[in-house]
Formats: C-alpha cells, sequence, structure tokens
C-alpha cells in the first residue's frame, strides 16, 4: 500500500550514478567525433506537477562557467556602447539601424535569428518595442540592459554563462551546462 510521495518531494541521484552518466557520455564523445563541439544538456523531469493548474515558472541561473562559449551576442547600443563594441570587435546595431527594418516583421525575425543574445543601452531599452515590435520577447532573447559603467567584454561572459529555463506545458526542463571539451 504505498502512497506516493506527496508534491513537492524530489528523489535525489546519487553521485556515483551522476559521475558514471557523465563518463559514459564523454567517452561517447570521444569515440563518436562530430564536426562540432557538443553541448552538455541537464534534463530535469519534473512529477506530480500540473501545468495546468500550478503555476508555471521561469528563471536564470548564472553558472560560474560558460557553457556555450561561441554564443553570438549583438549589442543594440547608444553612441558610447556602438563604440566599445567596434573596438572590442562585437557586433553591434544602433537604433537607426533598426529603425531601417521599418517594421518588418520578415527583416526582424531574421534579425532576431541571427544572434543567441542582445544587450541594449539601457536609454534605448524602453524604445526597442516600439521599433522591433513584440519578435525578440516572443523568441525569449529580450535585450539585457548595459549601463555607461559596465565593462562590456565582462557583461557579454556574463550573457554567455547566464542559462535560462522555462516550465512550459511539457513537464521537462532542458538546460545547458556545459561541452564536452570542459575538464
Amino acid at each position: 500500500d504505498a502512497c506516493p510521495p506527496p508534491p513537492g518531494t524530489m528523489s535525489k541521484i546519487s553521485r556515483d550514478i551522476l559521475l558514471e552518466s557523465i563518463n559514459g557520455l564523454l567517452k561517447d564523445s570521444k569515440t563518436n567525433k562530430r564536426g562540432f563541439t557538443e553541448t552538455v544538456e541537464l534534463q530535469i523531469g519534473l512529477k506530480n506537477y500540473d501545468p495546468s493548474k500550478d503555476k508555471r515558472f521561469s528563471g536564470t541561473v548564472k553558472l560560474n562557467h560558460i557553457p556555450r562559449p561561441k554564443l553570438s551576442v549583438c549589442v543594440i547600443g547608444d553612441a558610447l556602447h556602438c563604440d566599445q563594441a567596434k573596438e572590442a570587435g562585437i557586433e553591434f546595431r544602433s537604433i537607426d539601424d533598426l529603425k531601417k527594418f521599418n517594421k518588418n516583421k520578415k527583416i526582424i525575425k531574421g534579425f532576431s535569428k541571427q544572434y543567441d543574445a542582445f544587450l541594449a543601452s539601457e536609454s534605448l531599452i524602453k524604445q526597442i518595442p516600439r521599433i522591433l515590435g513584440p519578435a525578440l520577447n516572443k523568441v525569449g532573447k529580450f535585450p539585457t540592459v548595459i549601463n555607461h559603467g559596465d565593462n562590456l567584454n565582462a557583461k557579454i561572459e556574463e550573457v554567455r554563462a547566464t542559462i535560462k529555463f522555462q516550465l512550459k506545458k511539457v513537464l521537462c526542463l532542458g538546460v545547458a551546462i556545459g561541452h564536452v571539451n570542459m575538464t
């Protein structure tokens, strides 16, 4: 007569099983070479959680390493941030460049697919939805704010080290936590 565990309880995976799984994954990656660096993803299955009744959630976690080093970032900046991005060799767009899209949904969608993440000057953040519409928000790429005192390279590294998760209708969360070339 075993009762199911009450909602909110979790089953833990032993350290040995976790290490065995990771070592198996790394061994498989070495034997089956691919033409790219494979990402290691953590899949979390939720039990006793009903997304239609219970609250859905989303969030971000900053890791102390960068799981996806080739994450492409674009700076949407004012004159100062555009100059800093140009000096650092980072792709950037000014607000005038965005206005040239002329609210054309196809061009905006292409622009949003071109990059994995966006940074935007604090002075421009409120104008972006007016110029681009909801496109960046829909794909979960709304820009992270940068201030004039921020170090642009440090902010980009922070964005690359941050993983986002969101619970939708499926009871499974998947997040990139590293890649196979990490030690």
